[in-house]
């Protein structure tokens, strides 16, 4: 998927998230071993700057576990 700077602009306009920023994440996302606790701290914490919301040690320890655990759905769809 080719995504064009009118989209990041859009999505930076609304989130005040840079493109750099998406792009940065996305890589570490997609290259990142996401059973790893390092990789998924790294995540969670770039997620809680970016969005202004603190996320506790508690909080992050317990997003790890479940995505460690294999509890978080394949499907998108069965989030909702």
């Amino acid at each position: 998927m080719n995504l064009n700077d009118s989209f990041f602009n859009k999505v930076e306009k609304k989130t005040k998230v840079d493109k750099n920023t998406i792009i940065s994440l996305a890589q570490k996302l997609q290259n990142g071993n996401m059973k790893d606790e390092k990789t998924l701290r790294e995540v969670i914490d770039t997620l809680s700057q970016m969005t202004g919301k603190k996320v506790s040690k508690e909080q992050s320890d317990k997003i790890i576990s479940k995505v460690v655990g294999g509890e978080v759905p394949k499907n998108i769809d069965k989030m909702f």
